[in-house]
């Protein structure tokens, strides 16, 4: 009885422990979610605007027979694909939907090349032999400066393919968030009405500088979507585990208490048998 309940308190111990890491890593998720998303509302404005005026511009480039390869497509075989996924787990069906997700793709797309953002996606793709163009790790808190910098490899990879596609997870909420797999070049612009423009400077710069512009803006939406994906996704993983660890230790806390009652119990029972054993020999 006594090695039971050594082993109850044992237990008890080791649960309380991991809740108190589970309860912190929560609060860390929280406050990380709160920051994450006011700048990736920010980050939101820009793209959706530099994609109108885009397509303001590649409706007035097609009437004057004017192509951009950045838009219209460059004519090579082959794709390109980045991955934005974690550096750190714990964060429940994260990790894995992505790597599934572009495991298909790749599997789909046999000439792929690609581009991986986060220690997770790495050791994935380390493990599955596939070769990396570009490998980065530990963004946590990602800028302009990590986004010109994938926006840089984005555009070198696109003067060797025909497409550029980016997989990472969008968040559409507190309480959703999905995988996204989406085509970053040529850049997917909507078809508009030939708009009356007056197109200064020269229209070919304006096309390069305006899509190049609009990688960049893209990428960084991207990165800070994916990164508050993330922390919203820990956040929940830790709720859970708190959660679990306080029933447990419910559970757990009762079994001690029992087991003690009886402990208790036996141990009066030997003391009333021995009293009765001395009475009975007086």
């Amino acid at each position: 009885m006594a090695k039971k309940l050594r082993q109850l308190r044992r237990r008890i111990r080791n649960i309380q422990h991991i809740r108190q890491i589970a309860k912190a890593m929560y609060t860390i998720a929280s406050t990380q979610v709160i920051q994450r998303k006011k700048e990736l509302l920010q980050a939101r404005v820009f793209p959706a605007a530099a994609l109108n005026v885009l397509a303001d511009l590649k409706s007035w480039a097609r009437i004057n027979f004017l192509v951009h390869p950045l838009l219209d497509g460059n004519g090579l075989p082959g794709h390109g694909l980045v991955v934005v996924s974690a550096d750190r787990g714990l964060c429940g069906r994260y990790v894995l939907e992505l790597n599934h997700a572009a495991l298909r793709f790749l599997e789909a797309r046999q000439d792929t090349r690609l581009i991986v953002v986060g220690d997770k996606a790495i050791r994935f793709f380390a493990r599955a032999r596939w070769p990396l163009v570009a490998a980065h790790r530990r963004w946590e808190r990602p800028s302009l400066s990590h986004a010109r910098t994938l926006a840089q490899e984005v555009l070198a990879l696109h003067g060797e393919v025909g497409e550029v596609h980016v997989i990472y997870m969008e968040f559409r909420g507190e309480l959703v968030q999905r995988v996204r797999l989406e085509r970053l070049l040529p850049i997917p612009v909507p078809e508009k009405p030939i708009p009356q423009l007056l197109v200064e400077p020269d229209p070919a710069v304006l096309l390069e500088e305006l899509g190049k512009t609009w990688v960049l803006g893209r990428i960084h939406q991207i990165l800070l979507e994916a990164k508050t994906s993330e922390h919203v996704a820990r956040r929940q993983a830790m709720k859970t585990a708190t959660d679990n660890a306080d029933e447990m230790l419910e559970k757990l806390t009762l079994q001690y208490n029992k087991a003690r009652q009886q402990s208790i119990t036996l141990e009066l029972m030997d003391i009333m048998g021995g009293a009765e054993a001395v009475r009975e020999g007086l």
